[in-house]
């Protein structure tokens, strides 16, 4: 047991503890897009992590320049532009349309269409395969006596079990 709580408190300090920044703002308003851009605006580093969510320097530089910028009563328009400036499309969760990001809109759209597309074709080899696999000649006199005699014996079976 005490080396179990050995092995605990030593553990202990090597845990990562998420640092709160607190910013203080003029209203509720500017708390509420702060609070909106640091859900919408992704960190550099982190890939797919948005800014509140992220404890990079980074990250943490882009949270104080975005107080800065609210404080001083840029738009968020302006500060969109001022941040995909500075880092880039990338840095946006929902990018803009533009010649850069056309494919990225038109992906979804396009796999489905290409998804109905594939499923069409299947359907239709699959009608095709099976007609071209249906007999449309009737059975011989030979293969309808043999048949015949196949379920004979096999019903023959049946009775004896019985």
């Amino acid at each position: 047991m005490k080396v179990l709580l050995l092995i605990i408190l030593t553990a202990l300090p090597l845990t990562a503890w998420p640092v709160i920044e607190t910013y203080q703002f003029n209203s509720d308003e500017l708390r509420l897009r702060y609070q909106q851009f640091t859900q919408e605006l992704r960190c550099p580093k982190c890939q797919n992590q948005n800014l509140s969510g992220s404890n990079s320097p980074i990250a943490k530089d882009l949270r104080r320049e975005l107080h800065r910028l609210l404080q001083e009563g840029f738009s968020d328009q302006q500060i969109n532009e001022f941040m995909v400036q500075r880092y880039g499309e990338f840095v946006l969760y929902r990018p803009r349309l533009n010649q850069q990001t056309l494919l990225l809109w038109a992906a979804p759209v396009l796999f489905l269409l290409f998804s109905v597309i594939a499923l069409v074709r299947v359907i239709r080899h699959q009608r095709v395969t099976a007609l071209s696999h249906k007999v449309d000649s009737p059975l011989t006199e030979a293969e309808q006596q043999r048949i015949n005699k196949l379920l004979e014996d096999s019903s023959g079976k049946d009775t004896d079990n019985d």
